[in-house]
């Protein structure tokens, strides 16, 4: 989604718009940057579509940990194996 300027606003102007600003980004689905002293500080979005992100990111630490089993099998498969001993002292040193 592309941000429109009229979407990016001092944090100081959005504390007296707050309610107004809360229905654009539930009736009509934007998302509003606060800026403070020039720079992008926070955000206002849809409480739906924060749990759609955060969904998401969960999805992703899902797919990274089925990558690395993947990985793992394979080098085991591959024979690239590491003694438990060499495992065991590796991890001891840590």
């Amino acid at each position: 989604m592309t941000l429109r300027t009229s979407d990016v606003m001092p944090i100081s102007e959005a504390r007296a718009r707050l309610t107004e600003l809360a229905d654009e980004v539930v009736d009509a689905g934007s998302e509003k940057v606060l800026t403070k002293n020039g720079s992008s500080f926070i955000a206002i979005v849809d409480a739906r579509k924060l749990d759609y992100y955060h969904a998401l990111e969960e999805e992703h630490a899902s797919l990274v940990l089925l990558d690395e089993a993947e990985t793992g099998l394979r080098q085991l498969l591959a024979g690239q194996r590491v003694p438990s001993s060499e495992l065991t002292l590796a991890l001891s040193d840590q």
